[in-house]
């Protein structure tokens, strides 16, 4: 799992630089440019990094209700029994979701 020491910012893993290309994303209206720049700004990033970008590709296909689906997908799987690794990746990216939140809350529970 992931220890205590390392504290707060590596258990979010977000990044700030990506978190405003999310925001930019959801009050776009040309969504797609803006997951190009996503995806180009990431290409040397590592994997929980590019989930930003394979993010904005899902909301392109299926609409940005995504979001609040995916959180809801992730949180049920939290609560089933899974390696702390997985429990890792999962906390991780319902983080990074919650930079999508039109709502401006870092909470990722806050309205979902």
């Amino acid at each position: 799992g992931i220890n205590a020491e390392y504290g707060k910012q590596w258990y979010q893993r977000r990044v700030p630089s990506l978190d405003a290309l999310a925001a930019k994303f959801m009050g776009s209206d040309d969504k797609a440019a803006v997951a190009e720049e996503a995806n180009t700004a990431t290409k040397d990033m590592d994997k929980m990094a590019q989930y930003y970008y394979k993010v904005m590709k899902k909301c392109i296909e299926k609409g940005t209700d995504f979001i609040a689906t995916e959180i809801d997908r992730l949180s049920r799987m939290l609560e089933g029994n899974i390696t702390d690794e997985k429990r890792d990746q999962f906390t991780i990216r319902k983080n990074i979701l919650a930079a999508f939140s039109t709502s401006g809350s870092d909470d990722a529970h806050s309205e979902l």
